[in-house]
């Protein structure tokens, strides 16, 4: 056994879980690529002021979960703890806003890290696929993205999620709603941190997980009653348009996104096949993010789906993601001139696009076909030297334990048409 362990709250991707993270990926970005998001890669680690001015200074993020740290040349990073400030600044740095086609739109996915209490479903490295809609403000834009996390959560085969709903009003109408929830606050039995938490941004404590906190929100003023017209009227149209696409949501008034820079939309997927840990992703407007981080105004849209509890979500609902088969050919040779004879085919294979893989290390027979029911493989080949003095090879169905020989010279395109 190794001396060295995965951190902890950390884990490892390993054969055969990982393609069930892999198929993940590709079903939340496969709906992306169909409508016009382009890739996006950023680094791990960005300058501290980027996430204090976007994710806000009085979030749990980052005065508590950020992996901060000084480099020998004295700059201030932090391992990235959410997607889309790192996005944003890529996008102002590239000057992608000024080629003359608004929105840009960008998906990425990526691995973030947070120092958080690990738990089912919470860690502190985890990996998202995100969605990013930059430079419009409109409603179908909001709408456009939550019908696509629906879609690639329903490609999946995942049925129990709910997708919350709620509009966080803007610059002109939260001002009024900020006073009203202060004055509500400062009236409670909290502890000075939350307190203080109050006075810079008292809707993070509307989302305060803690129990005794909580019961004492009951009766708390509500945003969706302080929106103004515009905010009212836009919210509408979100909503009009994702119902119009067959997409059921539920309206939460008491819903906040856990960052600062949102405005307006805001949502999340949950799944309450997860405890507590019930958000498998999120997301939601921001329209004055660029400005905080020293971009023009900029109004942008988009969200983050968590694979590692999308995947988590898949196992809670017993759904089994119908994986391509890893290795669909394999090869067994008995002797040197059958190893190079295989080796030769095996490669063939592959160039054709067929899954294939070779026993090494000069198995014997018996070996060899217990690392050919490993694998999975519908076919193996194998071959001696008898075999190869009569042109031929044993071809072997996995499943129905058939065996034939096939000449040397068409076992390729005997396997290909198997395969379709």
């Amino acid at each position: 056994m190794s001396t060295f362990q995965a951190p902890k709250g950390t884990y490892d991707l390993i054969p055969p879980r990982s393609a069930a993270f892999l198929a993940v990926r590709e079903a939340i970005a496969a709906p992306l690529r169909n409508s016009g998001y382009g890739y996006i890669e950023t680094p791990g680690f960005e300058n501290v002021e980027l996430f204090a001015r976007g994710v806000g200074e009085s979030t749990d993020i980052v005065t508590k979960e950020m992996y901060a740290f000084e480099t020998k040349g004295g700059d201030r990073l932090a391992l990235r703890p959410e997607g889309t400030a790192s996005v944003l600044r890529a996008a102002l740095e590239a000057n992608l806003h000024r080629q003359g086609n608004l929105p840009v739109k960008l998906w990425y996915s990526g691995s973030y890290y947070r120092y958080e209490q690990p738990q089912a479903g919470r860690y502190r490295h985890f990996s998202q696929v995100g969605a990013e809609a930059i430079g419009a403000e409109d409603p179908a834009l909001d709408a456009e993205l939550i019908i696509l996390a629906d879609q690639a959560y329903r490609s999946l085969g995942l049925r129990n999620f709910r997708i919350l709903l709620n509009s966080l009003g803007d610059k002109e109408c939260r001002p009024v709603y900020r006073e009203a929830l202060q004055a509500f606050l400062r009236g409670l039995d909290l502890d000075d941190e939350t307190l203080r938490r109050a006075e810079i941004n008292p809707l993070r404590v509307l989302d305060d997980k803690r129990r005794d906190v909580q019961q004492q929100l009951t009766g708390a003023p509500l945003l969706r009653d302080y929106l103004c017209d515009a905010c009212k009227a836009y919210h509408e149209e979100v909503r009009e348009l994702i119902t119009a696409a067959g997409v059921v949501f539920e309206d939460d008034a008491k819903l906040v996104r856990g960052l600062d820079y949102y405005t307006r939309t805001t949502f999340e997927f949950v799944h309450d096949g997860l405890g507590s840990q019930s958000a498998v992703g999120g997301g939601g407007r921001y329209d004055g993010l660029s400005e905080m981080i020293g971009g023009p105004a900029l109004p942008s849209v988009g969200w983050a789906l968590g694979v590692d509890r999308t995947v988590l979500a898949l196992e809670a609902e017993g759904v089994e993601l119908q994986l391509p088969a890893s290795t669909s050919v394999f090869a067994v040779p008995l002797g040197e001139e059958a190893r190079r004879v295989l080796f030769a085919k095996v490669t063939e294979l592959r160039k054709l696009g067929v899954a294939a893989d070779f026993s090494y290390g000069g198995k014997g027979l018996k070996g060899a076909m217990k690392n050919a029911n490993r694998s999975g493989a519908r076919y193996t080949i194998v071959a001696g030297e008898r075999d190869l003095a009569e042109g031929v090879v044993q071809l072997k169905d996995m499943e129905s334990g058939e065996q034939s020989a096939v000449g040397v010279n068409e076992i390729v395109a005997e396997l290909e048409s198997r395969l379709g």
